[in-house]
């Protein structure tokens, strides 16, 4: 019943049947410095649950991803895996809620671009 079970594949019934990795490196269209990015990352998590989705399941990702930029990608997958955040695309750019909501996150806020500005 509901559309959830499309979002498992092969009918496995695991929640997260993609395991969580480290980013890819790459590159910004333009060099930016660690405030930039900063004050991108501010501003995409400060707007982001105002576009659908649910508050809880937009803190439980960027929690997430702050243990991912510690290194700590046991913990990145314990925090989605008790969400009930299912991780589509490993680098955690596309994950769903257990409703089948949509949660897109831009490469700047899950790694730095290879391109940072050192100053």
């Amino acid at each position: 019943m509901g559309c959830a079970g499309s979002l498992h594949k092969n009918g496995d019934d695991a929640v997260n049947p993609v395991k969580i990795r480290k980013p890819k490196p790459w590159k910004h269209s333009s060099e930016l410095t660690k405030d930039e990015l900063l004050r991108m990352r501010v501003e995409f998590w400060d707007t982001a649950p105002h576009y659908g989705g649910q508050k809880e399941i937009w803190d439980a990702l960027k929690v997430a991803i702050e243990a991912i930029e510690e290194k700590n990608i046991t913990q990145a997958q314990a925090i989605v895996n008790s969400a009930g955040i299912i991780v589509d695309v490993s680098d955690m750019t596309v994950c769903y809620d257990e409703r089948g909501a949509k949660y897109e996150l831009p490469k700047y806020v899950l790694s730095e671009p290879t391109n940072m500005k050192h100053t």
